[in-house]
């Protein structure tokens, strides 16, 4: 029998920055401010539970979560931040979303160093299946580093390392794809990600990251899409990451059972 992944509750201001619409600071502010509603009603607590996908909140009457939904992708490019809004006044990848498009939340995040495929949808409770850290999901990324890869360092980022904090960090896979006199590009593929976790890792080694680039994420790949292009998922591209959702919530025979099944119907 396959399993519903659990719901959990998180506070108000949060959920807001969760969402992507703004800072926690921010959030908090905003919810001070009488200018937050939950389901319909005033919240002024900063922590008041809120399951996401199923509870709805609005700001200045406007709410976070459209009707139709949109599921989009896009490329992000370098320097940019994964935020609505930014103290510090920096562009945000919310400048690249057409104007007529309804508000939309990163799922997940790449810090504003990193580029490449991310994810933006209204679907909230879409999203939180596709980021949670207990799905496994793959991500794969393209990292420039700043010395010529030895294979060594590829078993040291498999084996992983734990970093001055206390985080243990690995890799699933590590490869080479091309070196020069003084760089190499290598392919990583991560299948849990803590904050700045390639980064991270790679410092702790002793190597400087010079570029990093996420390419897919499952099944769905980055492809041809110009750097700061935005477009909407498939529906074979937004059936693939349902169904590699669903084969972490059921035994491996109920999988192939029903994967086909569920293709078909998501895309029919």
């Amino acid at each position: 029998m396959s399993r519903k992944a659990p719901v959990i509750p998180t506070g108000l201001a949060r959920a807001l920055s969760k969402s992507g619409y703004c800072s926690r600071s921010d959030a908090r502010n905003l919810i001070a401010e009488g200018r937050v509603r939950l389901n319909g009603q005033p919240a002024l607590d900063p922590e008041r539970p809120v399951a996401l996908g199923t509870d709805t909140i609005q700001v200045d009457g406007r709410s976070l979560v459209s009707a139709n939904k949109v599921y989009l992708m896009l490329n992000k490019p370098r320097g940019i931040v994964t935020t609505a809004r930014d103290e510090r006044g920096r562009p945000t990848v919310y400048s690249f979303l057409p104007k007529d498009a309804p508000w939309v939340a990163p799922v997940g995040r790449l810090d504003k160093a990193s580029e490449g495929l991310l994810l933006l949808t209204n679907d909230s409770a879409w999203a939180a299946r596709i980021a949670s850290p207990e799905n496994h999901r793959e991500k794969t990324y393209h990292v420039q580093i700043a010395t010529v890869a030895q294979q060594v360092l590829l078993d040291q980022l498999i084996a992983g390392r734990t970093t001055e904090d206390g985080d243990f960090l690995r890799v699933k896979r590590a490869t080479t794809i091309r070196s020069g006199k003084k760089n190499s590009w290598l392919e990583i593929l991560l299948d849990e990600g803590k904050n700045r976790h390639i980064r991270r890792l790679l410092g702790a080694l002793g190597t400087e990251v010079l570029r990093l680039v996420r390419v897919a994420i499952g099944r769905l790949q980055l492809g041809d899409l110009g750097k700061g292009a935005v477009r909407s998922l498939t529906r074979e591209e937004k059936a693939a990451l349902s169904v590699e959702f669903a084969a972490k919530w059921m035994s491996a025979d109920e999988y192939k059972k029903r994967s086909a099944k569920a293709y078909s119907r998501v895309i029919g």
